[in-house]
């Protein structure tokens, strides 16, 4: 992949795994200066009690050829989420690209995922706090590292099929507020020269959902996190993106557009998700 982000600086939340690992390598790939941010890392308490950090992740951007720089942040700590933005404005002074990642609610219990409404009492603050709320709170201070370039970009990772239910209340509220929040954030930031989308992968081979006896079948559907990584690269380096702005965009549906693909040479088509509820 050609530096096309060379000299660009970006923001990857919740990177310490899965689609964040993946778009923070793909950044750093196209050569781009990678903040990475999360809760687990080396020599401290990781909540999932799994091996991953966001130390791994930047050396995996700067091994690829970015510059990768682990930051341990929980985003649902207001004053750990300004040190951050902090930070950047003293170390870089910029910030060229936000990828707003950090994400919780289902994934230590998705066997519960799809029982009623009613009978689930413990997803809304993970996915509204640590989802929802975490994006809005980043946006807001990535956006006065932008203003003064006249140019930046905003990514909310999203999911969305076309307008369909998605199989759990909570989840479909908040992905739908996350859509909303990169439509309204593009009507505002349109007239700065700042693009904001949303952007929703198909069924990603993170390393929880390997970890599960997968069929042929069902590898067939899956594309790996680099997917998405790809399709942020191909909008930060798109010179037109603010014709986007406002829109939630399929990762398979840019890859046709912008002639990407998947790590196998693949371009893996936006996943279609089974919904018996219809």
């Amino acid at each position: 992949m050609q530096k096309v982000l060379a000299g660009k600086v970006a923001l990857v939340t919740g990177a310490s795994r899965g689609a964040g690992r993946g778009i923070a390598t793909a950044l750093g790939e196209a050569g781009a200066t990678v903040y990475v941010t999360g809760r687990s890392a080396a020599g401290g308490p990781n909540p999932r009690n799994r091996s991953e950090t966001i130390d791994q992740t930047a050396e995996l951007v700067t091994a690829r050829g970015g510059v990768g720089i682990p930051v341990r942040c929980d985003h649902t700590v207001d004053a750990d989420v300004i040190a951050l933005f902090g930070r950047i404005r003293e170390e870089q002074g910029k910030l060229d690209i936000l990828v707003n990642n950090v994400w919780r609610g289902y994934e230590d219990d998705m066997d519960h995922f799809s029982v009623p409404f009613w009978e689930q009492y413990d997803r809304w603050d993970g996915m509204f706090r640590d989802g929802v709320r975490a994006h809005f709170v980043a946006s807001r201070l990535a956006v006065p590292l932008m203003l003064p370039q006249g140019r930046g970009l905003i990514v909310n990772t999203t999911f969305y099929d076309r307008g369909k239910y998605l199989s759990n209340l909570y989840y479909d509220v908040a992905k739908a507020a996350i859509n909303r929040m990169a439509y309204g954030m593009g009507v505002e930031l349109k007239p700065h020269g700042i693009a904001a989308v949303a952007l929703s992968p198909g069924w990603m081979r993170t390393e929880v959902v390997m970890e599960h006896q997968l069929t042929a079948e069902d590898l067939e559907q899956t594309e790996s996190p680099e997917y998405i990584g790809r399709a942020v690269v191909a909008l930060a380096s798109d010179p037109e993106v603010l014709n986007r702005t406002g829109q939630t965009l399929a990762v398979g549906a840019l890859a046709r557009q912008y002639g990407f693909t998947d790590i196998d040479g693949r371009q893996v088509p936006p996943f279609l998700l089974p919904n018996p509820r219809d």
